[in-house]
Formats: C-alpha cells, sequence, structure tokens
C-alpha cells in the first residue's frame, strides 16, 4: 500500500480537480439561462436557483451514506468510478433540458452521482498515514481551488457561444475522468478492511445519529456544519451579487472566481501543508474561521466591484480551517468505518446544502426586490460572518475540551484560553 499512496493520492486530486472544473464551467451562465426560460430578473433567477440546489443537496443527502456504505463493502474503486460516469451523463442530459423543470430533474440526478465526493475523502483517509491526513485532505481544498480557477474563467468565455456550451463542455471532461479512472486508478481499500453493506447503517437520518458515537467529534462536526451553512452565501449569491451591484457580466464572474480558486489553491495546496503542522490543527482551525468572520463581512459592505477581489484574501485564509477539521475528526474513527464517516459527513454537509441556499437566495432576493424595507444585497454575506463566529466559539471549546492527538497518541498543544 505504500508505494502506491504517490499515484493514488495524485489521481484523487485530478479526479476532484476535473469535477470542480465541471461544476465551475456552469456557475457563470447559470443566472442567464434560469432568466431565459422563466422571463424572471436576477432577483426573483436567484430564489430558483436557490431551489436548484436544494434538489440537489436534497438528492445527495440521501445518497452520500448509501454510495459511502457500499465503498466500504465493494472498494472505493468501482464506486467512484459508476459516479463518474452518472455524472458525465447527467451533464448530457443538462445540455439539452428544454424547461425549468427539466433542469429541477438534472440537478437531483447531479445530486445522486456528486456524492463521488464522499468515496474520494474516503479514498484519501485510507491511503494517508495519521500524521498526513489533514495535509492530504488539503489537497482535496487545492483541487477545489484550481478547479475554480480554470473552470469559470473557461465557463465565462464559452458563454459568449451559448449558455448550454458550458454543459457539454462539462460533460465531456467528466467522461474523460472517468475513462481515465477506469485505467489508472488502483484499490485503496484491503479487503480485510472491508465490512457488509446494511441498509439500517445507509439511512441517512441513522447515519447522522452514528455521529453520536463519537462524542469527542460532536463539537467539531458541528463547527465544521456551520463553515458550510455559512459558506451557501458564496457558492449562492456571489454571481447574483456581483452582477446586480457591481453589473458584472458572465465573463467577469467567471474571472473573479478563478480568482477565489488561485487564492484558495494557494492556501489548501500549499499553506495548509506549512501552517497545519507549525501551527497546530487547534490553532489553524481557530484561525481559519476568524479569517471566514472578516472575509464575509467585507464582502457584505463591499462598494466596488474590485474590493471584492482585494477582501478574498482574508476569506481564502479561512480555508485552514476545513482540512484541520477533517483530520481532526477523521482521526478519532477506526479505518473500517472511515467510508461510513465522510458518508456521514456529507450527507450533514448536503443537509446544510438543503437550507443554505434557500435561506441566502432568499435573503438576496428579500433584500433587492423593489417592496423590502431596505435594500442590502449583502444580507447573506453578514449572516455568513455571523455563522463563522459561532463556528469559532464551538470549535474552541471543543478543542479544550478534547484537544487532538498528536501521532503517537500524545495530546497536541490545545487553543489557548486567550
Amino acid at each position: 500500500m505504500a508505494d502506491q499512496r504517490p499515484p493514488a493520492l495524485g489521481f484523487i486530486f485530478v479526479t476532484i480537480l476535473i469535477d470542480v472544473i465541471g461544476l465551475g464551467l456552469i456557475i457563470p451562465v447559470v443566472p442567464r439561462l434560469i432568466q431565459q426560460l422563466t422571463g424572471e430578473g436576477l432577483s426573483r433567477a436567484s430564489e430558483y436557483s436557490g431551489w436548484l440546489t436544494f434538489a440537489y443537496a436534497s438528492a445527495q443527502f440521501c445518497c452520500a451514506p448509501v454510495v459511502g456504505g457500499l465503498s466500504d463493502k465493494l472498494g472505493r474503486r468501482p464506486v467512484l468510478l459508476a459516479a463518474l460516469l452518472g455524472l458525465g451523463l447527467d451533464y448530457v442530459f443538462l445540455s439539452f433540458a428544454p424547461t425549468l423543470a427539466w433542469l429541477f430533474v438534472g440537478r437531483v440526478l447531479a445530486g445522486i452521482t456528486g456524492a463521488s465526493f464522499t468515496t474520494a475523502t474516503a479514498y484519501i483517509a485510507d491511503i494517508s498515514t495519521p500524521e498526513k491526513r489533514a495535509q492530504n485532505f488539503g489537497l482535496v481544498g487545492a483541487a477545489f481551488g484550481v478547479g475554480f480557477i480554470i473552470g469559470p474563467a473557461l465557463g465565462g468565455l464559452l458563454a459568449g457561444f451559448g449558455t448550454r456550451v458550458p454543459f457539454m463542455v462539462a460533460a465531456g471532461l467528466s467522461l474523460c475522468n472517468f475513462c481515465y479512472g477506469y485505467f489508472v486508478l488502483p484499490e485503496s481499500l484491503a479487503s480485510a478492511q472491508r465490512r457488509p453493506f446494511e441498509w439500517r447503517r445507509a439511512n441517512p437520518v441513522a447515519s447522522l445519529l452514528r455521529l453520536g458515537n463519537y462524542p469527542a467529534i460532536l463539537g467539531l462536526v458541528a463547527s465544521l456544519v456551520l463553515i458550510y451553512l455559512a459558506g451557501s452565501a458564496t457558492q449562492s449569491v456571489w454571481t447574483f451579487y456581483t452582477m446586480l451591484k457591481f453589473g458584472w457580466t458572465e465573463r467577469l464572474v467567471g474571472i473573479s472566481l478563478a480568482v477565489v480558486g488561485l487564492f484558495s489553491g494557494l492556501v489548501q495546496g500549499g499553506l495548509v501543508r506549512v501552517a497545519i503542522p507549525k501551527l497546530g490543527a487547534a490553532r489553524a482551525i481557530v484561525i481559519g474561521l476568524l479569517c471566514y468572520v472578516v472575509g464575509f463581512a467585507l464582502f457584505a459592505f463591499a462598494s466596488r466591484g474590485w474590493l471584492m477581489l482585494v477582501f478574498l484574501a482574508p476569506y481564502c485564509l479561512g480555508g485552514l480551517a476545513g482540512p484541520a477539521l477533517q483530520g481532526t475528526i477523521s482521526s478519532q474513527v477506526p479505518a473500517n468505518e472511515q467510508g461510513e464517516l465522510q458518508g456521514s459527513l456529507t450527507s450533514l454537509i448536503s443537509a446544510t446544502g438543503v437550507v443554505g441556499p434557500l435561506l441566502m437566495t432568499y435573503l438576496f432576493g428579500y433584500f433587492t426586490r423593489p417592496s423590502a424595507p431596505v435594500r442590502f444585497p449583502g444580507a447573506p454575506f453578514l449572516l455568513g460572518a455571523v455563522l463563522t463566529l459561532v463556528s469559532a466559539v464551538l470549535a474552541v471549546r471543543s478543542l479544550r475540551k478534547h484537544p487532538p492527538v498528536a501521532s503517537g497518541g500524545v495530546p497536541a498543544e490545545a487553543v489557548p484560553a486567550h
């Protein structure tokens, strides 16, 4: 297994990278596509976008525990390949969706196949030593960062050829990713580490309840959930916010998201691997969360479009928190339950995707409609700042009570009291 780790880790990086490029390709054109299909303005289109994300996240919430459990039984390779093939076929479907209703069907299919991230993170847990786990989870963030450099920028350019073209290109990339994985990807989970699949354990609600078997991680899981809930502000509203407030085009939105990806890639792919060992997981979590608070607050009150790019610096530094949280949580769970853990976490994060986009797009729509008591497009970002502040408080309390365990079973340095 040891000599397979570098190429296997590289493949998972490429797999997630290509998946994220596909996702990034379609982001700049979603507002215009919804407007074309509904005849509504940006404010109302943002609310439809929230419901589309709701459909995606609901499907992923239900299917992630099943995918995680199947990967614990069958191995990571066949489950990951099946998810990649399904995602490629779904993009083909979305390329020709004639109405908004068909877009909803496509997003449900994408949610089912999008559970490939569950298997990919379990794969990383399989091939990582305890002391490298947080750093390797950082590669997931780096893949997201690089993918969001290439995907949105390319999507913004392709939008000039039509709103459907980015979907077609995303389909091609996903199917190429499947072919690449079919010929290159090794299996990471040894037969001795597998467990039988049980529908009882694949129930998404039961999957969440089983997190209670690990009381030491509950506070950190809650902190992670709030990060993703707050992140819905950026993921769901950024395109609509910058188009409405600053008059950005699809091309400018794509470029701005590419800058987000660049900063995120530098943090997740480089800084994480240096900062977490030097700071320790506990300090990295707290510093990252406080950077998120600052970033969200600055987005909410930005008065010029170019300031959004400047304010990405503190926001993207918040990326220190995620890998450190994931590594600390993962280290508390046995090897043969990593797939189930990642499935439970994916379901929990998907649950925030059910609530978060609806909440954030509703806030944006409410505070930008003509009848709004106060016009404040930045309301979702302000809520994001509040949520990440609460996340930081929860993380500090949990880390003081259950300090991260360093390699060798020695408790790592806890968060300072002041």
